[in-house]
């Protein structure tokens, strides 16, 4: 055996996938959109498993109540205001030298995932909301690559794995996003930490078997668990590919890529906080916003991010002009704070 793969030497002894499949794993490129709950699971075992080149997107922040389901993060990294992909690729980085790990700190939507996706061999949806999640099916149908939804709230997950071409594709599923107020978020329902590593290693498991050249051992079914009530089910969804007339993977329609669908703003889970997508074509200027708002009370920034409080509120902006502003849950008085106070 090569001495460079003796670190993965027992997972190399499982049948499935020896030398052969773990120099594939090695040699592959994976996206992962989103590094909180789910995102943090599935980045610690890609990178120890060896995958070559793990991309991690995230547009957010570190807060204490991260740190109870967040796997990759701790105390140290909210002290030094690291973003989330940051302090995932510093950690990761410590776990497994040999391999690359890419933190991409970004807002996904339509303007940059194609770059982002274009690529990978697979795509990893960790996120916490269905608009992502309806672009990353658009890019993947798109491009024709393969990816892998998974969803945890309160003590339930889904997860589900599509092959454009082969399998139903999210909108065959779920025809349209929950409206608001439907579906529970972490703050109206909560969530466990087991729930997320559950449904999140389903995950990881379905990428080691398509990066391996596996794909025939893939699970077609959507799995949904619910772990407080013990439940366990396997729901057959393959005959849906040629049921439903889907405008994605059917018409290909990219309805949420071409921006018929979706929005740049969106409230935040658990959070009582909304980010405000602006769009900008230069970064902003840290210092000279600093000097704007001191008159308004305490500011600090590092080159990933500036914090500042007023009115109640606290906000974090990022050198794209994006801005996460926490103290409400109200679109358009976000808007509204967003204009006064970091502009237009």
């Amino acid at each position: 055996m090569d001495s460079s793969l003796e670190r993965y030497s027992r997972q190399m002894r499982f049948y499935g996938m020896g030398e052969a499949g773990q120099k594939k794993l090695l040699d592959s490129h994976v996206t992962l959109c989103g590094c909180g709950a789910l995102g943090t699971v599935l980045a610690n075992s890609l990178v120890r498993a060896g995958v070559g080149h793990v991309r991690v997107v995230d547009r957010d922040f570190i807060e204490p109540s991260n740190l109870q389901r967040q796997v990759l993060f701790d105390e140290q990294d909210i002290t030094q205001n690291l973003p989330k992909a940051e302090a995932a690729a510093r950690k990761l980085g410590i776990i497994n030298s040999s391999v690359h790990v890419e933190p991409v700190v970004a807002d996904i939507d339509r303007t940059n995932i194609l770059e982002l996706c274009r690529d990978a061999d697979l795509i990893l949806d960790g996120t916490d909301n269905f608009e992502i999640r309806y672009l990353i099916n658009d890019v993947a149908v798109k491009l024709n690559k393969p990816w892998v939804y998974g969803g945890s709230i309160g003590s339930h997950g889904q997860t589900m794995t599509i092959l454009p071409g082969e399998t139903p594709c999210l909108r065959c599923v779920f025809e349209a996003a929950p409206a608001p107020g439907e579906a529970g978020t972490c703050e109206t329902a909560g969530v466990l930490s087991p729930t997320v590593s559950i449904i999140a290693s389903y995950q990881a498991v379905e990428a080691l078997k398509i990066l391996s050249g596996h794909r025939e051992q893939i699970n077609r079914d959507l799995i949904y668990v619910d772990i407080w009530e013990n439940i366990q089910k396997r729901i057959k969804i393959a005959k849906l590919k040629d049921t439903v007339d889907c405008p994605c993977c059917k018409h290909r329609k990219f309805e949420w890529l071409e921006g018929e669908q979706g929005t740049q703003t969106t409230s935040l889970c658990g959070r009582n906080a909304v980010q405000v997508a602006h769009r900008r074509s230069d970064k902003l200027n840290f210092e000279d916003l600093a000097r704007h708002l001191e008159t308004l009370g305490e500011v600090s920034y590092n080159r990933f991010l500036l914090k500042f409080n007023v009115d109640g509120h606290e906000f974090t902006v990022f050198p794209d002009g994006r801005a996460i502003i926490k103290g409400t849950s109200d679109l358009d008085k976000a808007r509204t704070l967003y204009a006064k106070y970091v502009g237009h």
